[in-house]
């Protein structure tokens, strides 16, 4: 009788329970933000001065701010640009960051060092005070601190790229399309990047947290999103004010959704690092 050979079963790992909760919740999030018009009570800038720093209640959900505007609806309409504006920055930062890394891979010698050293300049300068630099010549708002960021964050992009580039290079088939007469600019664009794709978009999805943060941050300091956005950092400057008068909401209400949005993103984040980075 001949022995039946049974082909090994791959088991998917299932996901934990963690990156299941802060995935869902950041679904929640994306389609309360596409879903804002449809969802929100009010618009975002009504102001109703005889329901100023309202508590929570039947017509206001979330409470109310210091100009009577509902917490609830800004936050809905906030998601959207807290949301979007990481994405740009992150885009910037991987146009920018993922070119300079391949390039000082790819050629070595003097391009490479002269890319590891101009990113160890940027490194010099804190990411913030940097980006507060370019604010102060460009002025202040959402579109200069989007590229501003995408500035900061190209070095750390770079120096990521060119270490997963560095070793991608030694491998076979880039030797076998240089025998057969390829460019170099064709083999890294149409086989070199799409390689490093999982890994990057891995990292990119760590990134998302920070950005988020960052920008939050430089919204809160005045220098991102100007009245009368909704941005989320934006709300918490603006309901600094009310926490001396006793109301907490218009600060804590959109406080809480940056911190739950940012840890959600990180749990997920490294958890798409390890399953992206760790597959050929």
């Amino acid at each position: 009788m001949t022995a039946l050979t049974l082909a090994p079963v791959r088991v998917r790992p299932r996901r934990p329970l963690g990156v299941l909760v802060a995935g869902g919740f950041l679904g929640l999030v994306v389609l309360a933000a596409v879903l804002a018009p449809l969802l929100a009570p009010y618009a975002p800038d009504a102001i109703d001065l005889s329901a100023s720093l309202a508590g929570t209640s039947p017509d206001h959900l979330l409470g109310t701010d210091s100009s009577g505007q509902d917490l609830l609806s800004r936050v809905l309409y906030g998601a959207r640009t807290s949301l979007i504006a990481p994405l740009l920055l992150l885009a910037v930062a991987a146009l920018l960051g993922v070119t300079l890394g391949v390039l000082a891979a790819w050629r070595g010698g003097w391009v490479d060092a002269f890319v590891s050293r101009l990113t160890d300049v940027m490194y010099a300068f804190p990411g913030l005070l940097f980006t507060v630099l370019i604010i102060a010549v460009f002025g202040t708002g959402m579109t200069t601190s989007v590229l501003a960021l995408g500035l900061a964050y190209t070095p750390t992009v770079a120096k990521y790229t060119r270490s997963l580039a560095l070793s991608e290079c030694r491998k076979p088939y880039v030797d076998a399309y240089r025998v057969q007469g390829m460019g170099g600019a064709r083999i890294c664009a149409g086989y070199l990047v799409p390689n490093l794709g999982r890994s990057v978009a891995g990292y990119l999805v760590v990134l998302f947290g920070e950005a988020l943060m960052s920008l939050a941050t430089l919204s809160y300091l005045g220098f991102g999103a100007q009245p009368p956005s909704s941005d989320w950092g934006l709300m918490v400057q603006e309901g600094q004010a009310a926490v001396v008068q006793g109301a907490l909401l218009p600060a804590l209400v959109p406080g809480t959704a940056i911190a739950a949005v940012v840890v959600s993103f990180n749990v997920v984040g490294v958890w798409a690092a390890d399953r992206l980075g760790g597959r050929n």
